[in-house]
């Protein structure tokens, strides 16, 4: 993937670029490397509002996110993968209450580096935070995300990783590309926001009772939701003749996303005739991220990358 570009930079304005970059407590997740930060939005994002005061950064999960933003991963270290113009987005989990960074969207991102794919980290807004566009928002920054990825390489494959909350994100977003979350903002909106692949690990895939009562549908939509609008943002809805090829790995002992979403997810999918591999771990829980060592959930990082293969992203 080539570098991005000061005309790139400067859609936004270097203040805003600058301002993104020197965001307050990123060291305290783990970043030992510089990496670049680009933000989602040339201003305020749609809407406005949002949280005031810094992020809140506990157990390696950020919330009170003001400025949505990619933080970039290459494979430039010595040694290491050369990137080869494949790209994928990852967003962490948490309800839609916080992203886990530390536990899943940084080592996730490490993994795909050392493949020569290169990998964005996804800071999405938290719907419960204040922001004018509501349970919108958090789609409106991974729609704006996979232009933006779009936009600097053309023709590249572009997949999306999400874990939990961010696997119904990034299902939403890999399903609905068409959907227009928000009104076009410049040039960067007329991409494509479409992915070549998505995997979905442990993921939030259908808001429909009886599985509407956990925390991403309290956090996008209250206690009661009505039915129609469980439906209208349950993932499997959306399934289609043409929709890219899926990646689902879940643990059957998983207390805290019923088992059944990626099964209702492999339906949907089979169904449509969109391809579809279906992992389950024996047992593992909820929130491993890419695997615990010794345990059957260090399996899946390696079904991700034959998969990854075959969907032409790494040779």
């Amino acid at each position: 993937m080539a570098a991005f570009s000061d005309d790139f930079f400067g859609l936004f304005g270097r203040r805003t670029l600058l301002g993104a970059a020197s965001i307050a407590g990123l060291a305290l997740l783990g970043h030992a490397s510089a990496r670049k930060v680009v933000p989602l939005w040339p201003a305020k994002p749609p809407g406005g509002g949002g949280p005031d005061g810094p992020e809140q950064i506990s157990g390696g999960a950020v919330s009170n996110i003001s400025q949505p933003r990619l933080e970039v991963f290459t494979p430039a270290r010595p040694n290491a993968a050369r990137p080869n113009g494949a790209a994928v987005l990852v967003a962490g989990g948490g309800g839609y209450r916080e992203i886990q960074m530390r536990h899943e969207a940084h080592p996730a991102a490490r993994f795909l580096a050392a493949q020569g794919i290169t990998a964005f980290v996804l800071t999405y807004r938290l719907p419960g935070e204040g922001w004018a566009a509501g349970r919108l928002a958090p789609f409106q920054d991974a729609q704006r995300a996979l232009r933006i990825i779009r936009a600097q390489m053309p023709g590249g494959k572009i997949g999306v990783l999400g874990f939990s909350a961010g696997g119904h994100l990034m299902g939403i977003a890999a399903m609905r590309p068409d959907f227009r979350f928000y009104a076009p903002l410049d040039a960067l909106d007329a991409q494509s926001s479409r992915p070549d692949a998505a995997a979905l690990i442990y993921p939030v895939i259908t808001l429909e009772p009886p599985y509407d009562q956990i925390l991403v549908c309290k956090a996008l939509f209250g206690a009661h939701p009505s039915a129609a609008l469980s439906a209208a943002w349950s993932v499997q809805n959306y399934v289609h003749t043409g929709a890219p090829p899926v990646f689902l790995a879940q643990a059957l002992d998983d207390p805290i996303v019923n088992p059944a979403n990626c099964k209702i997810m492999a339906a949907a999918c089979r169904n449509a005739d969109v391809p579809a591999a279906l992992h389950w771990l024996p047992s593992g829980g909820h929130g491993f991220g890419m695997g615990r060592p010794g345990s059957p959930t260090g399996l899946w990082p390696g079904w991700y990358q034959t998969w990854l293969q075959a969907q032409g992203f790494s040779d």
